[in-house]
């Protein structure tokens, strides 16, 4: 099995087994009824937590090197140098997201990674002690990657990038752990909200896991019922992009 297998896998049985994953009935920010959820707060507990950093780790170092987070006019040699500064974790979620991946890509290449700094936003500005809208490494002229948990409508992601474009950031790149895959309501065409994200930013727009992946991992353990119930959510919701 390759490394990219490996972590995968280990995040998959880590979100079904450790409860962040879950299948059901849930009612979705959009009103839809779905057969799961996934809620990355519930990644608190140590081994699940090295579970998703790890994933994300990965997940980001994979496109670094392969020269997926650069931009026009970089410099196209990826060997030795990271070709992004910061990982930025939207509040509140998005913050402990940010800083076990910063401290996975030190496990993973510490030569590389070592220098890469987190930041994350305040919901509202400090206005004593250092002040500021943002914790952590600082924005301006630094190439940003965004990490989250999932994109639904898109909005916590835009917020995300105005803000970080409005210090002086360059944002290269969002990474999710999760690509629902499926249209967003009242949508004109069957477009996803990642894939509205990347065609309005022009950006590359990542996963760890999508809905394909949930149901192929679902398949061993699930009852026959959750497995229709998701496969037909799917069936009427996916996504064409």
């Amino acid at each position: 099995m390759s490394s990219t297998a490996d972590y995968k896998t280990e995040f998959m049985r880590a979100a079904i087994h450790g409860g962040p994953l879950s299948f059901g009935s849930f009612t979705l920010k959009s009103g839809r009824q779905s057969p799961y959820f996934f809620n990355a707060g519930q990644f608190y507990r140590a081994d699940l937590l090295e579970a998703i950093s790890t994933a994300f780790g990965h997940t980001i170092a994979e496109a670094d090197k392969a020269g997926v987070f650069l931009t026009e006019g970089a410099d196209k040699d990826t060997s030795s140098a990271a070709s992004f500064d910061v990982v930025f974790g939207p509040a509140y979620k998005g913050v402990p997201l940010a800083t076990a991946a910063v401290s996975a890509l030190a496990r993973l290449d510490k030569a590389r990674y070592g220098g890469i700094g987190y930041a994350f936003d305040r919901k509202e500005a400090k206005d004593h002690g250092e002040g500021g809208n943002f914790v952590g490494a600082p924005l301006a002229g630094k190439r940003v990657v965004i990490v989250d948990d999932v994109i639904s409508a898109g909005t916590a992601k835009r917020e995300a990038v105005a803000k970080i474009r409005a210090a002086g950031g360059i944002v290269v790149a969002i990474v999710v752990a999760l690509d629902r895959m499926e249209t967003l309501p009242d949508a004109p065409t069957k477009e996803s909200a990642l894939g509205a994200l990347r065609r309005e930013f022009g950006l590359p727009i990542l996963a760890i896991l999508n809905l394909d992946n949930i149901i192929e991992g679902m398949k061993p353990f699930a009852t026959a019922d959750d497995l229709a119930r998701t496969e037909a959510y799917r069936a009427q919701y996916k996504a064409e992009d």
